[in-house]
């Protein structure tokens, strides 16, 4: 059910974080039970000893497990924690010149620690979001999102209810999650130095004692699912050096595919689980419109004709 009133402040005083700080004892003071408590990841990164003094440059590439897209120095890459951001989340702001702040190795069991403290210490159930800053594709600027989460599902699936209009829902699934870290932030701002952040009039969305949830990490898509898994320019790469397969998901339908190979010039006509393409199959536009939608050449029918079958 949606919250009647909820109170969001961000509170003073919180000081400098450094390896070894304990974030649960720094938060506590002002939280009550129910409460949501959002901590950036910068300060969570630097409790945990991922400050590091070197080359940014460097660091990214370390952090990076795949590029998504690259615009000049800017990289959107995959980062070691799954999550998709600019530059793996390495930050160099508000840190002392010449170091950079990795994020958590682990933001989950980051939030799940501090709960299971302050259960601990206080004896108060709250629940915990670390957040982030990143882009969203087709929108200016930023916004936070929840990297690491415990004690508080990350969304609520709407699918099969029907709204005030008998509509059915199929795949709405606001990711509270990620709105939690975004109204934090309107709260502790860029530059405020208040790098936590209390939500309260979320009781009911707070899990029961013990109980952490699947965390943040349930809200990344799997790779193949992500409609736009590579940048635009990466994807033609991709498609025409035969890389990152997985990146364009499973096997289109056969019409998909059909309709595409017509639109490059290349006459095709879908039926009885395969497709059949009005060209040579040496025609370099087969290969990789058919790469790009998981198909595969099987054979050739002809010296006019080529026949695609999906990727098993």
């Amino acid at each position: 059910m949606p919250a009647d009133r909820i109170e969001v402040f961000a509170p003073d005083g919180i000081g400098e974080v450094v390896e070894g700080t304990d974030l649960a004892a720094l938060v506590a003071p002002y939280l009550a039970d129910g409460d949501v408590v959002v901590v950036t990841s910068k300060v969570v990164s630097k409790a945990e000893g991922r400050v590091r003094v070197g080359d940014r440059d460097q660091a990214v590439l370390d952090e990076t497990v795949r590029v998504v897209a690259r615009r000049g120095p800017t990289r959107i890459v995959e980062s070691r924690i799954g999550v998709v951001l600019a530059a793996a989340g390495v930050d160099a702001s508000n840190v002392a010149p010449g170091s950079i702040v990795l994020l958590p190795e682990d933001p989950d069991a980051s939030a799940r620690r501090i709960r299971a403290d302050l259960a601990a210490r206080d004896g108060i159930n709250v629940a915990v979001v670390v957040s982030d800053t990143a882009g969203r594709a087709w929108r200016h600027g930023q916004t936070d999102l929840a990297i690491g989460l415990a004690g508080m599902l990350p969304f609520e699936s709407f699918e099969g209810r029907t709204d005030a209009y008998g509509n059915p829902l199929a795949v709405t699934a606001p990711a509270v999650a990620d709105e939690v870290a975004g109204i934090a932030e309107v709260a502790t701002g860029k530059l405020g130095h208040r790098p936590v952040t209390v939500v309260r009039g979320l009781s009911d969305r707070v899990l029961a004692p013990g109980e952490h949830g699947p965390g943040a990490r349930a809200l990344v898509r799997e790779t193949g699912t992500d409609m736009f898994g590579l940048g635009s320019r990466e994807a033609v790469v991709a498609a025409l050096s035969g890389r990152d397969q997985d990146a364009f998901g499973a096997p289109a339908t056969a019409d998909d595919l059909a309709r595409a190979l017509t639109e490059c010039g290349l006459p095709a006509s879908p039926g009885d689980g395969r497709v059949t393409v009005a060209a040579q199959p040496d025609d370099l536009r087969i290969a990789v419109l058919a790469f790009a939608h998981a198909w595969r050449v099987v054979d050739d029918s002809g010296d006019s004709a080529t026949v695609l079958v999906p990727l098993s």
